[in-house]
């Protein structure tokens, strides 16, 4: 801390205690004012802005028992909830010093005072003072961050029957604590889902906190989700938080949450049935309290079947479950997906007026995208790139299955035998409207093996 750092207020009704503390404190601090009126307090606090506030808590109409000191206290802190009060007085009174610490004070101090513990006193407080400051701007920048993450995450746009049910559910379940499972293929929305819920829930104002299940290796899963002490392994060199603690008071979204393994399924169950977690190289459990949300674009309930998944992890994650519809099957709400994105791009890019011709859209309606609203998204992004003039023309859409057709009706852009099997594999899918047993069966394979292809190809 700097030699003279932070702004004090002194208030006390004899002018000579004022003298003294201006005198001495102006030495320490920065800016020093004195008041004898407490009537003035409310006006002050409107004008400037103190670090720590020294309160008298004894005035001429209530010389010895603190009520009035009690009384601007509350003000105090009504009006300014982070105010930074050391109550003084002449009456070493133990008890009224600890009522006034649980009222909100932060220190106490009696007249006449030492200047050395007065001085200790005012500079602890600043320093609580710039600590609450720092803690209330990291917050807001947090808030901040969060609003304008989740503001690319806000729009719902279509209409179908299939859309407005989902649109009911989030109504219905965001207001209260049930575990919520989102279905659906990849690119449907999930996570838009997900944070819908998350922004309309009693936790809005904590920050959402998103984890890819997908994303994190087998021997990973502990120290990123429960966190570790230091020294637990050989690259922990701190303690580290996990994401149930981060998120505890929030809301966790668990995405591709089909992706984890058996052994890791039965511990994500011991967490959220004790409501505990335990760090990695830690004996003594954490208590965590969160919303969870869970995701996946698997056939969750195949693969219980199939003992790939824990029934009792599924009834634990899905008191509620929501299946999002493909864009296939919504093709209704093409026109209004494809004029947003253009729209989105057309102003993030400055390209002047476009618009999508007739027959583009023509072409747009007729394909069965295969990555959903994220494939439209981007093929919209790059034509608004690539293209030159204000209409966009069927030319400028590059679609992935329009390539090659085998007279069977299945495109291929390639003949790798990867991009076929991917086709071939989510042609049979949809044949069998996303039964994976009738599916391996056609495909000759077992319903593991075909589990195995789906979570390679992202299916």
């Amino acid at each position: 801390m700097s030699e003279k750092a932070g702004n004090v207020l002194v208030v006390d009704d004899d002018e000579d205690v004022l003298l003294a503390a201006r005198l001495f404190l102006k030495q320490h601090m920065k800016l020093v004012h004195t008041e004898q009126d407490p009537e003035k307090i409310p006006t002050l606090l409107k004008n400037h802005n103190y670090d720590v506030i020294l309160l008298d808590m004894n005035y001429t109409r209530d010389a010895s028992s603190g009520q009035e000191g009690f009384f601007w206290l509350d003000r105090i802190l009504e009006m300014k909830p982070s105010a930074v009060v050391v109550l003084i007085t002449a009456y070493g009174d133990v008890d009224l010093a600890v009522r006034a610490i649980k009222e909100g004070a932060t220190d106490f101090v009696l007249k006449p005072w030492q200047n050395e513990k007065l001085l200790a006193t005012v500079t602890s407080s600043l320093r609580l003072s710039m600590s609450r400051t720092e803690v209330g701007t990291l917050r807001s920048r947090e808030r901040q961050l969060s609003e304008d993450i989740d503001q690319g995450f806000r729009d719902f746009i279509g209409n179908c029957p299939a859309l407005q049910a989902v649109k009911e559910t989030i109504q219905k379940v965001a207001p209260t604590e049930a575990n919520i499972l989102i279905l659906g293929e990849n690119g449907t929305g999930k996570e838009l889902v997900a944070r819908a819920i998350h922004r309309q829930s009693l936790r809005a104002d904590e920050t959402f906190v998103g984890v890819d299940m997908g994303a994190i290796s087998e021997n990973l899963f502990e120290s990123e989700m429960f966190g570790h002490v230091r020294g637990a392994f050989t690259d922990a060199r701190a303690d580290r938080a996990g994401r149930f603690e981060i998120a505890s008071g929030s809301t966790l979204f668990m995405d591709e949450i089909g992706n984890l393994s058996l052994q890791n399924q039965a511990k994500l169950l011991t967490v959220l049935q004790n409501r505990q977690i335990t760090r990695v190289g830690a004996n003594a459990p954490r208590d965590i309290d969160i919303r969870l949300i869970c995701a996946t674009n698997m056939q969750i309930h195949e693969m219980v079947k199939d003992k790939l998944f824990r029934p009792d992890l599924v009834y634990r994650i899905n008191s509620v479950e929501i299946t999002l519809p493909p864009l296939r099957e919504r093709v209704e709400d093409l026109p209004a997906l494809a004029t947003f994105f253009l729209e989105l791009y057309v102003d993030k890019y400055k390209s002047g007026q476009r618009r999508l011709a007739a027959s583009t859209m023509k072409k747009l309606e007729a394909y069965t995208w295969p990555g959903n609203i994220r494939e439209l998204q981007y093929a919209v992004e790059r034509a608004v790139i690539m293209s030159d003039g204000p209409a966009l023309q069927p030319t400028d859409f590059l679609l992935t299955a329009s390539a090659q057709d085998d007279g069977d009706g299945m495109m291929f852009d390639s003949y790798n035998l990867d991009d076929v099997e991917k086709t071939v594999i989510r042609k049979v899918l949809t044949t069998y409207q996303g039964n994976v047993s009738q599916a391996a069966k056609e495909l000759g394979l077992t319903r593991t093996s075909l589990y195995r292809r789906m979570e390679k190809y992202g299916l």
